[in-house]
């Protein structure tokens, strides 16, 4: 059953990720992929304080059906690493590597920060 979960997660944030990217794109124009840019930090965001709630070493307080959804299908479906690299190397090969180089600096990083709170919110909320 939890296959069902991961699938509707994964149909929910799939749909999530196309709408909120036009959204991105539309108010910040093409100059970068905000649009993925925007959409991974958000996801990080999410499956960061989904880690915190369920993966904080204190009893899990949501049903693991909900972990499923959440981590592996909504975010699964939601964030766009592939994307990600797919527009760096695009960004490469039309000669802009430093708009390469501060699509991976700007994503990794705020990806990073905002997993950290995420994660930080979700477990100081749920202990």
């Amino acid at each position: 059953m939890h296959l069902f979960y991961i699938a509707l997660g994964g149909a929910i944030g799939s749909l999530g990720r196309y709408y909120a990217a036009l959204a991105f794109t539309a108010l910040t124009g093409t100059w970068l992929p905000w649009g993925t840019v925007l959409v991974n930090i958000t996801g990080s965001f999410v499956i960061g304080c989904a880690g915190g709630a369920f993966i904080s070493g204190e009893p899990a307080t949501l049903s693991p059906v909900i972990r499923y959804f959440v981590i592996a299908g909504l975010c699964g479906g939601y964030t766009t690493f592939s994307a990600f690299s797919l527009q760096t190397v695009e960004l490469l090969q039309v000669g802009l590597p430093g708009r390469a180089l501060l699509h991976v600096v700007l994503s990794v990083v705020a990806c990073v920060l905002a997993t950290a709170v995420g994660y930080g919110l979700s477990a100081a909320l749920t202990r």
